[in-house]
């Protein structure tokens, strides 16, 4: 009988590593258990793993479990793997095959509907991954290209986050007088930016709603480290050089894009300074209160330099604005502390105070 485990020995050492490295055959179970790991290798992707016939069918899918009906998702089959990796979280060494951390992102039961060489439609019973799943094989040979898609509507309540929302805008004006109703961020002079995250990858658009992903490169990272977080982000971005904001490496910034923005990243590299949070995980925020989309905005598990949430300061406008004034920056961006997100809305409950 051929050795189901063959290809997975053969890509590693069994002492290079901390994998399982099982000595005797598989011995078939129930055909009912999965995994789902967050892979941290070259490129960040989720290793989707079933049971059948004593080892684990493998899918590398780059952007993670579709949530969705509709979506399709790229799914690499590779090697079988052993059933000792169902519950395998560990750091691979930096170039052996699969370097990289590894976590486990979900785990259960799942039962069976249909299996086949080219077709395999399975029900999650997991905590993240619930629902009818398909993985198709439409080539009829040995390509590895699989696709991933939901056959179940979504769970109730979820939407998906868009790519782009018109920013709430903040008008001139003066400092309120209702002082501590208000919450005051330091006006950065940066680029107004829509950041998506979704599938661990990052989509960024202007303020008009342009595509502009290409011009920041250096963002690319925080998709990474949100993993499968799904978020869309309100923030600026700005160039920093001798420790304030800097116009000119901006403006420079603004006109590349492509080779030319990845050549500036080392001397000229962006900044993502985070003001606000519209979606996460399949639920809009723009009715909650400033004050909780910030809390939410702050518990976002992202370590990378690139990323920056300044605070904000309930009442003491005066002190800001003249902090503000001290440091060379534009002004201050006053909040209503209840305020709602309103996409496109200039009705005074932001107000812009300039120096």
């Amino acid at each position: 009988m051929a050795d189901k485990l063959e290809e997975y020995r053969g890509k590693r050492g069994k002492d290079r590593t901390p994998e399982p490295w099982p000595e005797g055959p598989p011995e078939p179970g129930g055909n009912d258990l999965f995994v789902i790991q967050e892979h941290h290798a070259s490129r960040l992707h989720w290793d989707f793993r079933l049971e059948r016939d004593g080892v684990l069918v493998s899918w590398a899918v780059p952007r993670g479990l579709p949530l969705a009906p509709g979506v399709n998702r790229l799914a690499v089959h590779t090697e079988d793997h052993p059933m000792e990796y169902l519950t395998f979280s560990g750091e691979i060494p930096a170039g052996e095959y699969g370097g990289g951390r590894m976590t486990v992102w979900d785990t259960g039961k799942y039962e069976t509907l249909h299996w086949n060489d080219h077709k395999v439609e399975v029900v999650f019973h997991g905590e993240r991954a619930r629902g009818k799943y398909l993985f198709v094989n439409r080539h009829h040979d040995d390509d590895r290209d699989w696709t991933l898609r939901r056959l179940d509507p979504a769970e109730p309540g979820h939407e998906d986050a868009p790519e782009f929302l018109e920013p709430m805008a903040a008008v001139p004006g003066g400092l309120p007088a209702d002082d501590g109703e208000w919450a005051y961020e330091f006006a950065w002079g940066g680029l107004r930016t829509m950041l998506q995250v979704s599938g661990g990858r990052v989509t960024a658009h202007d303020d008009s709603g342009a595509d502009v992903t290409g011009r920041y490169p250096d963002l690319h990272k925080l998709g990474e480290e949100l993993g499968s977080t799904e978020v869309l982000l309100d923030g600026e971005v700005v160039v920093v050089k001798d420790g304030k904001p800097s116009p000119e490496g901006l403006e420079e910034r603004r006109r590349a894009d492509g080779a030319a923005a990845k050549r500036l990243k080392t001397h000229c590299p962006v900044f993502y300074f985070a003001s606000d949070i519209l979606h996460l995980d399949g639920k809009p925020t723009l009715s909650l209160p400033y004050t909780e989309r910030r809390e939410l905005l702050a518990d976002l598990p992202v370590t990378d330099g690139r990323w920056q949430v300044p605070g904000y300061f309930l009442g003491g406008g005066e002190d800001v604005l003249g902090a503000s004034r001290q440091h060379g920056l534009p002004g201050v961006v006053a909040k209503r502390a209840d305020s709602v997100y309103r996409p496109g809305d200039h009705s005074g409950d932001w107000l812009f105070i300039g120096n």
